[in-house]
Parts: structure tokens; C-alpha cells; sequence
């Protein structure tokens, strides 16, 4: 047999044994990534709740130094709507606005994380930002 005529090719028990190599990768890799994906949408919304707070902090700082006390009346100008550019939540305690269309405005008071579904209340009393 001559040299140029031979093929060579992959036999069909190798071919299956690569397929069932890449089905059991798969199947560890990918609740892998799902778990990455969870923690990086827990971990923006405990970023934003914490800035959230923090400027809580520093504006009822700045009325205490103007020789007022209180919390901020509101978070934010926002209407009931989703934050976008244009209507960004928390803007009135967090200068440039801490937020992108992840969070949604349920009420004067009550906004809530769509990814994770979790609400939080701002108290203008106590000045507490929580967790519902």
C-alpha cells in the first residue's frame, strides 16, 4: 500500500471516549460558574449597600458639623423607576450615584436588588439602610 493513500482518522471508541471526557468537564465546570456568577451579583449589591450607608453617615456628618441633626429626608429624587443614567437612585447622599438598572425603586422608601429579589427600607428616623 502506498504512503499517500492511507488516512488517517480518529476511530469511533476514541471519538466517544473525548466526547464523555468533555460531557464530565462540563458537568463539574459549569455549577463552577453559575456559583461565580451569584457571588459577583452578591457581592455588587453589599458594594452598593455599603456605600449606600456610608453616605447615610456623611450626610447626616455634614448636618451635625452645620450644627443640625437628622438623616437625609430621602435617598434619592428618583420616582418609582428603575436607576438608569438618567435616573439614578441615591443621588442625593452619594454624589455621582452609586447604582446601575439592577436596582429598582418600589416606594418612597423601599428599593430593591432585582438579581437576588432582596428589598431594603431606608429609615429617615434612625438612618438605617436594611435589609428586608
Amino acid at each position: 500500500m502506498n504512503r499517500r493513500n492511507q488516512r488517517h482518522a480518529f476511530t469511533l471508541v476514541e471519538m466517544i471516549m473525548v466526547i464523555v471526557i468533555m460531557g464530565l468537564l462540563a458537568a463539574v465546570v459549569m455549577p463552577k460558574f453559575t456559583d461565580m456568577k451569584t457571588e459577583a451579583q452578591n457581592a455588587a449589591e453589599e458594594a452598593t449597600v455599603a456605600a449606600v450607608r456610608s453616605g447615610i453617615k456623611l450626610a447626616h456628618m455634614t448636618t451635625l458639623a452645620q450644627g443640625q441633626d437628622g438623616y437625609p429626608a430621602k435617598l434619592d429624587s428618583a420616582k418609582n423607576a428603575v436607576g438608569s443614567e438618567t435616573n439614578e437612585l441615591f443621588t442625593e447622599v452619594i454624589e455621582d450615584g452609586v447604582t446601575d438598572g439592577n436596582w429598582k425603586k418600589n416606594n418612597k422608601t423601599t428599593y430593591q436588588y432585582v438579581p437576588t429579589g432582596n428589598k431594603y427600607k431606608y429609615d429617615k428616623i434612625e438612618g438605617t439602610f436594611t435589609k428586608q
